[in-house]
């Protein structure tokens, strides 16, 4: 499909992390695939890579065809091309999983002629090879990076084609019509059935209400993918770090009784519901003179902006002076939740004292702590995130994409509703179709390709 982009180069990597483990694993693909894996494969035994079965494992050792020294002991698998991840032929090594037999493999395999793969060429390479379409290729990395189990559930049904599946009844969808418009243009004196307006409108505005509920669903993709930004904010000294240790259930933070011991931003991520919250731990924001702390409190003041959810804390044993009535005009139209911390001896019925929006909380005792939780799910669960959805769209080149599609479908509305002919359609049409078409990766340009690719990891 985009052979043009395609390099006929034979490529190596390693496809597994690099360290300490019990596999390590060099992938081969291309033409030449078998026959250098060949070269520094010796197998027990009679059997031959060459000649051996495809998608079949094969024991023995990787040998240094120059000094003839063994360099490990591994297990070969041949895959031959079509059947295989990237539609060309494809041997993985499974090497011991340390660093220096994997190192020591990859660079025999690179002395007989073969490239050192580029970030995700192996996954670009199947998109390039029609294996997958883009938002297939693009899942593959989302399944990599995901921080919940709904985010890797939503990967899994974008690299089954899920979303593939919805746009490609679209694009059908616009082919169909955009056939009739351009028959009527170009055949008028043939007898071929009319495009009539009420069927433009019908079908266009069907699009356009099926585009608007996948860019609805887009807010909660978001959520499941990147996660809730959740700032932790208030005073020096108030628990903010022992807040965030609580909340993930270790030791994240250093925690002291001298007010600004934290100086930078710290960040974390606690799933809570099936909803990935990233925790950031701030400064105490105060006057100070101390540069290194300051540059802490200009960027905690930076994130409050940013945030989608703040965790405003308050020590319960102080009252509300003028520097904390400063932080919370700061986020008075923020989405806020108000915590009155230290409640150490709080009982049941001085908590209802405090009044609202206080939550008392112990951070010391634990008290509140996974009421705290649920509030935060209940914050996002609330008219953001539906919980049941199987299929959303996660990813922002998709989003923006589609926000283009329906924009120029309206623009096709609005041109039929001004009366104009039907090549002033057609061209609005058009246009909505060569972006849902990028989407897909069905019409798209090299520059773009690469830059979707470059950010994948090596090996993959």
């Amino acid at each position: 499909m985009h052979r043009q982009y395609l390099s006929e180069d034979t490529i190596a990597a390693v496809a597994t992390g690099m360290g300490s483990s019990g596999i390590g694993i060099i992938r081969i693909s291309g033409p030449e695939a078998v026959s250098v894996a060949s070269k520094i494969f010796t197998p027990k035994g009679s059997q031959n890579l060459e000649t051996c079965e495809s998608h079949k494992l094969l024991y023995g050792h990787i040998v240094d065809p120059q000094t003839a020294q063994r360099v490990d002991e591994v297990l070969v698998s041949k895959m031959k091309a079509p059947h295989t991840y990237t539609r060309e032929d494809v041997v993985e090594i499974n090497c011991h999983g340390g660093i220096v037999p994997m190192q020591k493999t990859l660079a025999l395999v690179l002395q007989e002629g073969v490239r050192l793969a580029e970030p995700g060429e192996f996954t670009k390479r199947a998109f390039l090879n029609g294996r997958l379409d883009l938002t297939q290729a693009e899942a593959v990395m989302d399944i990599i990076g995901a921080k919940s189990e709904k985010n890797l559930q939503l990967s899994l049904y974008q690299l089954e084609g899920a979303l593939s599946k919805s746009i490609d009844a679209m694009e059908d969808t616009l082919i169909d019509l955009l056939s009739f418009i351009e028959a009527n243009i170009d055949y008028p004196e043939y007898d071929i059935e009319e495009v009539s307006e009420t069927r433009l409108v019908e079908t266009v505005s069907a699009l356009v209400k099926k585009t608007k509920a996948l860019l609805e669903g887009a807010q909660t993709g978001r959520i499941y993918k990147e996660g809730i930004a959740t700032l932790i904010l208030g005073e020096p000294n108030v628990g903010k770090s022992s807040l965030l240790n609580a909340l993930l259930m270790s030791e994240r933070a250093i925690v002291t009784e001298i007010p600004g011991t934290t100086r930078d931003i710290i960040e974390e991520t606690v799933t809570i519901q099936g909803i990935p919250f990233k925790l950031i731990d701030t400064a105490g924001i105060r006057e100070t003179d101390n540069i290194v702390e300051q540059i802490g409190v200009d960027k905690a003041v930076d994130w409050i902006e940013r945030a989608d959810l703040i965790l405003f804390m308050h020590d319960i044993n102080k009252p509300i002076d003028a520097e904390d009535q400063a932080l919370l005009d700061l986020v008075a139209n923020r989405q806020t939740l108000y915590l009155a911390n230290k409640a150490d001896n709080l009982n049941t019925a001085d908590e209802g004292k405090l009044g609202s929006p206080w939550m008392p909380i112990s951070v010391l005792e634990g008290h509140n702590i996974d009421r705290l939780k649920e509030q935060m799910a209940a914050v996002v669960l609330s008219g953001k995130v539906s919980a049941e959805s199987d299929f959303l769209i996660t990813n922002v080149r998709h989003i923006r994409l589609l926000e283009l599609f329906q924009r120029a479908l309206e623009q096709a509305l609005e041109t039929l509703d001004s009366g104009m002919p039907l090549e002033m359609i057609s061209i609005d049409l058009q246009d909505a179709l060569a972006y849902l078409r990028e989407i897909s990766g069905k019409q798209i340009d090299e520059a773009v390709i690469h830059r979707i690719f470059e950010n994948f990891c090596v090996g993959k």
